[in-house]
C-alpha cells in the first residue's frame, strides 16, 4: 500500500470514538479504522523503515486490567521505532490530527542514574542542552514526566537542573489539522521531523 496521507475519515473516526468508546461502535466502524487509520499508518511507517527501522504499530485495544478507566479502545493510533530501550521515534494520529516526536518514555533505575550522570557531565550535559535548545527553536515542545524537585544527590542550583528533573524526555511537534496530513507529502514531513530529532535519540541511545 502506498502512503497517500490520513483521510479526514481517520480524524472523524477518533472524534466519534471519544464520544462512544464502546464495542458496538467499534464493530460498526472497524472497516473505517482498517482503511483510514491502520492501513495508512502501516504504509507510512513502511516507507520510513529503510532509514529508521521497523516500527511497532500499536494495537488499538487498551489494557484495562488494572485501570480505573475501563473504556476498551485507545483514542489515538501510534507507531514507534525503537533505537534503544524505551527510546526512539514516534508518530500518532488522533482527533487532534497528527503528532511527531522522539525521546524515551521510561527507564530502569540503572539507566535513569546513567541519564542523570550524563546530564551532569559538563561535556555530555552541555551537548544535550544544546540539542534541546535547537529543537525548541525548530518548534518542538520538550516534555515528559519530571520530579518536583532536584533528584537525590544533585544540587537544585545545578545549571541543568530542569533536564536533571526529567524521568522521561520527549521532543514533540503537533502538526494538528494542517492540510499536509491528508496528502502523500506528510511522509516527507515526518521524515524531516524524525531527522531533526535524531541527535536527541542518538544521545539517549548512547547511555
Amino acid at each position: 500500500m502506498t502512503f497517500t496521507g490520513f483521510p479526514t475519515a481517520a480524524l472523524d473516526f477518533y472524534d466519534d470514538l471519544e464520544v462512544d468508546n464502546t464495542k458496538s461502535f467499534w464493530e460498526a466502524h472497524k472497516a473505517v479504522y482498517k482503511e483510514s487509520v491502520e492501513g495508512p499508518m502501516k504504509a507510512l511507517t513502511s516507507a520510513l523503515e529503510q532509514e529508521f527501522g521497523t516500527a511497532k504499530v500499536f494495537r488499538p485495544y487498551r489494557d484495562v486490567r488494572f485501570a480505573k478507566d475501563k473504556t476498551p479502545y485507545k483514542t489515538a493510533q501510534g507507531a514507534f521505532v525503537g533505537s534503544a530501550a524505551a527510546t526512539g521515534w514516534y508518530v500518532e494520529v488522533s482527533a487532534r490530527g497528527v503528532r511527531t516526536g522522539a525521546g524515551f518514555y521510561e527507564a530502569s533505575s540503572e539507566r535513569m542514574a546513567a541519564f542523570r550522570e550524563a546530564v551532569a557531565d559538563e561535556k555530555k550535559g552541555a551537548r544535550l542542552a544544546s540539542i534541546v535548545k535547537g529543537l525548541e527553536a525548530e518548534g518542538f515542545e520538550i516534555g515528559g514526566e519530571t520530579l518536583k524537585t532536584a533528584p537525590r544527590g544533585y544540587d537544585k542550583e545545578h545549571p541543568r537542573i530542569e533536564l536533571l528533573r526529567h524521568k522521561q524526555l520527549f521532543a514533540g511537534r503537533q502538526l494538528g489539522f494542517e492540510p499536509v496530513i491528508h496528502t502523500a507529502e506528510l511522509l516527507d514531513v515526518v521524515r524531516e521531523d524524525w531527522r531533526k530529532v535524531r541527535p536527541l535519540v542518538d544521545w539517549l541511545a548512547a547511555l
